[in-house]
């Protein structure tokens, strides 16, 4: 059995992700659970739904996890660890004596409770002298209502996170409020377009990158354009002799590294390396988002039976988030890009399957669960194998975090 899995990043006022919403879905129902007491145990969540593990799913960071009535009143969080998680309290959830009780003992064994979506409703008051974390959604509560009332979560001196920032002019009109914590894609989306200009070394990279993206792989120029760049080089053989790649055999050479790899993998290495040195200065989330979209799209754009050298679904999902990276529009970015034009279509939005494999992507970031089945009944794929497919785009993304890439 699969883990439905989606997860959303949340970040702290130095646009640094401190952790992340999971996002659980039943196999068949594209719904949360509805557990019964005598199912309320942790194999459900451990064996099932967490089969990841969460410290792989969130990278070894908090995992905000969202709980109905019947699994906080039969005191189901507490098989997770209270250090790795923080409890989310549903705005749904009908508020009794028995919910205030168990929510307050599962507080006294040492988690963290959050109010989800909380709109000043007073009803929540009896929450907040135990609760450490209160989420706002800024699109549904107006602004005038929280200035008005912030004062009152501040003297319980909760942490407060703005959910839904869409902008940037809404992650500072927040911050500026005194909410700590923000959630939303003011980060994917380029705010201002600026023309910056590419460095002298990055064009290089991208020349790597037009060298590598040819269906015919020219060993030779690519040796050449390495050669220009000692450190580039260096950050190549690096990665390449890092032992989540290769296990067996060392690489002492460039060449031996092209050999080594083969065609097609080296390709891909090339494209993260001219990725990570394009971001650079960048917060590290949108890198990793890129990663999980690159493999992502590989492995489902393999399933699909699309060519993959040069490997298109890798380049697309790896270069989806270019735009915010550069903060620069992506029509004019792809014109600069030296990718094959399959590509080119995907990132412009134009239908084509790459581009759909990117919105697929996007779908498992927001947890919008009828799109991945829109895709799943078009396509003729089963939804487990999409969901395995992610699984393993998590696990590869952390892992390539952990790499000469991110050291």
């Amino acid at each position: 059995m699969f883990a439905y899995i989606a997860r959303q990043p949340i970040f702290d006022t130095e646009q640094n992700v401190i952790a992340y919403e999971l996002l659980f879905r039943d196999s068949e129902k594209n719904c949360f659970p509805d557990i019964s007491a005598d199912e309320a145990t942790s194999k459900i969540l451990t064996s099932s739904h967490l089969s990841l593990g969460i410290e792989e799913i969130c990278s070894n960071k908090t995992a905000f996890i969202n709980f109905h009535k019947d699994t906080l009143l039969y005191r189901f969080p507490t098989s997770l660890d209270a250090n790795a998680v923080v409890i989310e309290i549903l705005e749904t959830i009908e508020v009794t004596k028995e919910l205030v009780s168990a929510c307050r003992h599962i507080r006294n064994l040492g988690y963290k409770l959050a109010l989800d979506d909380y709109d000043f409703d007073p009803k929540w008051d009896v929450f907040l002298p135990f609760v450490d974390i209160v989420k706002v959604d800024i699109q549904e509560c107006p602004l005038a209502t929280t200035e008005q009332h912030i004062h009152k979560l501040k003297e319980h001196k909760v942490k407060l996170v703005a959910e839904k920032v869409e902008t940037l002019n809404e992650f500072h009109t927040y911050r500026e409020l005194g909410f700590d914590y923000f959630q939303g894609y003011y980060l994917a989306r380029p705010e201002v377009v600026k023309h910056k200009q590419l460095g002298a070394s990055k064009l290089s990279l991208l020349e790597l990158v037009s060298v590598s993206s040819s269906h015919n792989f020219d060993y030779d120029k690519v040796n050449e354009v390495l050669q220009r760049d000692v450190g580039l080089s260096f950050m190549l053989l690096r990665f390449i002799n890092n032992p989540f790649f290769n296990k067996r055999n060392r690489i002492n050479s460039l060449r031996h590294a092209l050999t080594y790899m083969g065609e097609v993998e080296v390709k891909k290495f090339i494209a993260l390396l001219a990725l990570a040195n394009l971001s650079d200065g960048k917060p590290h989330e949108l890198m990793h988002m890129s990663l999980v979209r690159a493999k992502f799209c590989e492995l489902l754009s393999i399933k699909l039976n699309q060519h993959e050298n040069p490997p298109t679904g890798f380049l697309t999902g790896l270069f989806s988030l270019l735009d915010s990276i550069l903060e620069q529009t992506m029509p004019s970015l792809v014109e600069k890009l030296p990718v094959v034009d399959d590509v080119k279509q995907a990132l412009r939005g134009e239908p084509n399957v790459l581009h759909e494999c990117v919105v697929v992507s996007r779908a498992f970031e927001s947890g919008n669960w009828p799109a991945i089945e829109k895709f799943s009944i078009k396509y003729k794929v089963d939804k487990n194998v999409i969901h395995s497919f992610y699984n393993e785009a998590i696990k590869w993304g952390h892992a390539m975090q952990m790499s000469a890439l991110n050291q």
